[in-house]
């Protein structure tokens, strides 16, 4: 099976759940290849200004919490910044994806994620602008 791409729209920096996407996803991956439905999900960011984590999905305010976190670690005006050409949130961007990852890897059992009860999976966007992100999805049956 090739890869599967989600194109996720985000309005700017901020966290961005994608839980609804890679269920639709998997189902497609299932659906078209039945030989197995437990293996791994792999998922990839294309974006080094994006990155993929997973966090508390149940209370919002953990998710606000966080993203002031990031913000609080890569601001905008640190002096030593002197990647600006794409503006002044682009070196923090990379900043704040550096510190997290590009790459998942997800347990599927009998066709359903493996996940805790309060987790889910995350586009954290780093740059101010709306943005189409591209997450690549593949499966590996065991």
């Amino acid at each position: 099976m090739k890869s599967v791409k989600i194109k996720k729209k985000v309005r700017g920096s901020g966290l961005y759940s994608l839980q609804v996407e890679i269920e639709n996803a998997l189902n497609q991956i299932l659906s078209s290849a039945p030989r197995s439905q437990s293996g791994i999900l792999n998922l990839f960011n294309l974006h080094t200004s994006s990155a993929l984590l997973i966090n508390e999905s149940w209370d919002d305010s953990a998710k606000r919490d966080l993203e002031k976190f990031f913000d609080h670690l890569a601001p905008y005006d640190l002096p030593f910044i002197e990647h600006t050409l794409e503006g002044p949130d682009d070196s923090p961007a990379h900043m704040k994806s550096a510190l997290l990852q590009q790459n998942i890897a997800l347990i599927v059992e009998e066709g359903q994620l493996l996940m805790g009860q309060w987790q889910g999976v995350f586009l954290a966007e780093f740059r101010e602008a709306p943005q189409t992100r591209t997450i690549l999805i593949k499966y590996q049956p065991d």
